[in-house]
Parts: structure tokens; sequence; C-alpha cells
């Protein structure tokens, strides 16, 4: 996210969102808004960046409900991972076109499983960096966001 916190608030306080918060300064905003379909919210979220920021950002809805429910659920809870494991979860706009044959694996990182639109991923951390996210990029491409299952967490509070 190449955008400041306070003024990603105001751009989507300007647009018509109630009780805008920011969450860490990696671009996660909560929100109140009126009923409508993620597509319709992500466009008006879209559009408001495009307009306060002078750039936009792609954005992925997920209810706080969603997310809560998602972390009741603990996906990662049935598979035995080393203590020092990191659990990433990357949300999709879509359900993904295929399912795939094979879960992919590549330098430590590996994808778990996906359901829905979520992709359950983990990885230990190595001197390569983040291969995670070659990882899911490759398989699902870049029009996704991936978040820590802590960064989770602090949205759904």
């Amino acid at each position: 996210m190449n955008a400041k916190m306070p003024e990603l608030k105001r751009a989507f306080e300007k647009a018509g969102f109630d009780e805008v918060r920011t969450v860490l300064g990696s671009g996660n905003v909560v929100f109140s808004a009126r009923a409508a379909s993620d597509a319709a919210l992500q466009r008006k979220a879209e559009a408001a960046m495009q307009e306060h920021l002078g750039r936009s950002f792609p954005t992925i809805i997920r209810s706080i409900d969603e997310l809560q429910a998602l972390l009741a659920a603990d996906p990662f809870a049935q598979y035995r991972l080393p203590p020092a494991s990191k659990r990433i979860i990357t949300f999709l706009r879509e359900l993904p076109a295929r399912a795939l044959p094979q879960l992919p694996e590549q330098d430590g990182a590996r994808i778990l499983h996906v359901r829905g639109r979520e992709v359950f991923t983990t990885y230990l951390p190595t001197p390569k960096g983040p291969v995670f996210m070659t990882l899911i990029e490759k398989t699902f491409g870049k029009d996704v966001t991936t978040r820590t299952w802590d960064t989770i967490k602090k949205v759904a509070r």
C-alpha cells in the first residue's frame, strides 16, 4: 500500500462510509456501510481512492462477520505445523476459476487448502524472503490480498 493511512481514512469517509478506521499500515480499512454486494463496495472504495488520493488500489471486501467466522473455524488447526510456521490467508475477489489438481509448494511455502475465496498458506521464514507471495501470485495471479493470521485477528476486533 503506497498511501498514508490518515489520507486513506479520509477518502473512505468522503465517499460516505461510516465508522472508518485503518488497522496497521498495510491498507486495512474497517468501515460500516449500507448493505451492498462486495463488488459494489469494492468499486465504491476504489473510486473514492482514485478521486481523493489520485490513485486506486485493488480492494477486496470481507465483512467482520466473515472474518470472525474464519477465525472461529481456525482452518490451520487441522495441520501439524512447526512452531515457527507463519500462517497466511490470501483473499481472492472471485472463486478460483478451477480447482487445483495438486496444491503447490515452493521453497518452504505450502498452500494447505483453498476454501471459497480464501487460500490458506504456511511458510517457514528463510533468507530467500517472502517466497509465499511468489507461490500465491504464480498460482492465483496478482489480483489478491494476503494477510497474516495475526493481522486478521486485529482487523476482526
